[in-house]
């Protein structure tokens, strides 16, 4: 079983790093893997990587138990594509975590889609993680690989009479 977790690509977010590398202590016999970025934070009881190659952050997605991330489209969007639970911490404005708090928005919407799990705090991500794991946590609902046809359409004749 392993737990593979990610902050993304732009900014760091040690809060999510220190709590998931205490989890991994308080679980030894779960494999877990940090992708930690640009963080000042370094894993001491979780395996670490400051980034993947595209490719590799994929199979470490696609080949984990339960994704751990922050609450960003890219990451939502490669679990629902690996079809695996992702577990979300959304970063937080007020913690200097991000220039805005729209992380806490987009929780909001995303929370209600089954696969999509949300963590109020680090104590609750730890928590959650737990839970998950236990329960195999269930897989988000695939999404289509392009836009709806008629969709595009409509978006195009829009474009052209303009």
């Amino acid at each position: 079983m392993s737990l593979f977790v990610s902050v993304g690509s732009m900014m760091p977010f040690d809060r999510l790093c220190r709590a998931m590398d205490e989890w991994a202590a308080a679980n030894p016999g779960v494999a877990v893997e940090i992708q930690i970025g640009k963080g000042a934070y370094e894993p001491r009881h979780a395996r670490w990587v400051r980034s993947l190659p595209l490719a590799e952050y994929q199979a470490r997605v696609a080949g984990c138990a339960l994704f751990v991330a922050h609450c960003g489209m890219g990451s939502i969007i490669t679990a629902i594509q690996a079809g695996k639970p992702i577990l979300m911490l959304p970063r937080s404005h007020a913690l200097g975590e991000h220039n805005t708090d729209h992380q806490l928005a987009t929780a909001k919407h995303v929370g209600i889609r089954p696969g999509l799990h949300l963590a109020a705090d680090a104590d609750d991500l730890k928590a959650r993680a737990s839970a998950l794991l236990t329960d195999a946590g269930q897989a988000p609902a695939p999404i289509a690989a392009h836009a709806d046809p008629a969709f595009t359409a409509r978006i195009r004749a829009f474009i052209e009479a303009a």
